[in-house]
This record gives structure tokens, C-alpha cells and sequence, in this order.
């Protein structure tokens, strides 16, 4: 009875999985394929974002004053089930303006299930930092420069005199059933959109 119970179950999982790396590879295809916005598209959804982000977070207006550059990416679509992944595209703004187009992309894995979407803007405040992300031929957060995720409790005791160089990271919009954000090991990447 124990082993054939640990066949069937050793079935289930070997089932589990095998929809799990189906879901991932699915999700890392599909953005690709049917979510490749054009310019005009990303950006009015970055101006949207930094609307609402400096409106809801004044730590992140603040930021915007002294920063050399600004990544943001409106719309990140994370799911899975076991296996999972994010995908997403955004602009890199420089005094205001675009400076080019990006996408973040990541896979991972454990417990986990369900589909989430948010955003983040990363603030630049060194040009060695910006610099970095330019002549990167895709970076992963990580490795690199220096992230500081700036949640509520960090926003709240922002200021400008403190914050000197390194790479600052505000989450946004955030909708769904997966439980916490998280951006590291993502791959950013430069590209071209339609």
C-alpha cells in the first residue's frame, strides 16, 4: 500500500512539474510574442506611472529632482505555479526625456502560485551607475550596481542629503494573488519597440 501510494504520488509531482515548466516556458514566449508594445505605448504608460507614483510617494519626487536618470517599467506581469516568471518593458528617462526602451525579465522558482501584476521605477543617482546600464549588454539586478528597494518605512525617512549615489527602487500598482515583489536576478535588457 506505501509504495504504491509513493508511485501515484511521485506521478502527481512528476505532473505538477511538468505543468510548471510548461506555465514558465509559456510565460517567457508569450510577452515576446503578444505584449511588445510600440514607443507611443510605453510611453504614455511610464508618463502614467511617474504621475502616479509622485503623486501616492513624495520620497519618489523628491528623488526624481536629483536623479541622472530614471528606469521605469509600468506593467510587470509575474505568475507561475512551482516554476515561475516576470516579464515587462519600460523607458529609461534622462532630463525628463526618453532616453531608450528596456525589458525586465526573470524566472524562479518554489513555492509559489498565482499571477500578479506591478510596476517600479529605479532612480540612477550616479552616472556611473546610468553609465552602467547603457554599456551593459543586459544587467542583472544584482550584480553590478547597488539596489536599495525603498519601502514605506525607508520612503517615509528619505531625503536628499542622505541619498548620494547607488541605484533606489520604488514598487508600485502592485494587483494579484502572488504574495511579495521582489526584482532580484532580474535580466534588463535594451530593446527596440515597434
Amino acid at each position: 500500500m506505501k509504495r504504491e501510494w509513493t508511485q501515484k504520488s511521485g506521478r502527481r509531482l512528476t505532473q505538477i512539474l511538468a505543468m510548471g515548466w510548461i506555465g514558465a516556458l509559456l510565460m517567457l514566449a508569450l510577452p515576446q510574442i503578444s505584449l511588445a508594445a510600440s514607443a507611443a505605448e510605453i510611453n504614455r504608460d511610464v508618463d502614467i506611472a511617474l504621475k502616479n507614483l509622485y503623486q501616492t510617494t513624495p520620497a519618489a519626487r523628491k528623488m526624481a529632482g536629483i536623479a541622472k536618470g530614471i528606469l521605469v517599467f509600468p506593467n510587470i506581469i509575474k505568475g507561475g505555479f512551482i516554476i515561475g516568471g516576470q516579464y515587462g518593458e519600460g523607458a529609461l528617462r534622462v532630463g525628463g526625456k526618453t532616453n531608450g526602451y528596456y525589458r525586465t525579465l526573470a524566472a524562479s522558482y518554489g513555492l509559489q502560485a498565482g499571477a500578479q501584476s506591478f510596476g517600479y521605477a529605479l532612480f540612477f543617482l550616479s552616472d556611473a551607475d546610468l553609465k552602467y546600464l547603457k554599456s551593459s549588454r543586459g544587467w542583472e539586478i544584482g550584480v553590478g550596481p547597488t539596489v536599495v528597494v525603498m519601502d514605506e518605512g525607508m520612503a517615509r525617512s528619505f531625503s536628499t542629503t542622505t541619498a548620494k549615489s547607488g541605484v533606489y527602487a520604488f514598487f508600485f500598482d502592485q494587483k494579484g494573488l502572488m504574495a511579495g515583489l521582489g526584482i532580484q536576478g532580474s535580466k534588463i535588457t535594451r530593446i527596440q519597440p515597434d
